[in-house]
């Protein structure tokens, strides 16, 4: 995977990330027809993430056009502190992920294709699982649609946050301390 900073009309830095380039050949009457594919993931660190697909019968305008594609479809990634919200369930196509948020130092705990997708969105903390699928571009498009789906966290300065647990046992006190003034 190689890995380029590129600057958008914005004044937006983005990396690059290529993923995967395959060489595909067609079989024509009059013989061969060859071209090449690649995946390509676009992302600021701070965020922003997307993936795209170029095909082209030479390897660099079939990377520029997936470049093209990915600064067209970036997706906003919500975090918590370097982490993700919340752990999330996901299937796309025939792969499966999860991903789990980390504690603070634990570095990426995922696979090839997951780690890059998230170090490009800039979550530094997170574990994960991809399963049924050993495709890269399947598990590519599985993450970002696992990030899509990821709900942000909101926090008042003045409340701590909470596990899902510790808040439902302190709304079933609210609910049976109101009943009790009745």
């Amino acid at each position: 995977m190689e890995k380029r900073i590129i600057e958008t009309a914005d004044g937006i830095k983005l990396e690059e990330r290529v993923l995967l380039i395959r060489r595909i050949s067609k079989k024509t009457t009059g013989g061969n027809y060859v071209t090449f594919s690649a995946l390509v993931i676009v992302g600021d660190n701070n965020g922003s993430v997307g993936a795209g697909m170029g095909r082209a019968q030479e390897i660099p305008p079939a990377i520029k056009k997936a470049i093209s594609y990915a600064k067209k479809h970036l997706i906003k990634v919500p975090m918590y502190k370097s982490t993700i919200p919340h752990k999330i369930v996901t299937k796309f196509k025939a792969a499966k992920v999860l991903l789990k948020p980390a504690p603070e130092g634990s570095g990426l705990r995922v696979g090839n294709v997951a780690r890059a997708v998230l170090e490009l969105a800039g979550i530094k903390n997170a574990s994960g699982k991809i399963l049924r699928s050993k495709n890269k571009i399947v598990n590519t498009y599985a993450i970002l649609k696992a990030l899509q789906e990821l709900k942000p966290i909101l926090v008042s300065k003045d409340t701590p946050l909470r596990s899902s647990h510790s808040a439902q046992m302190a709304t079933s006190d609210k609910k049976s301390s109101e009943g009790q003034e009745k």
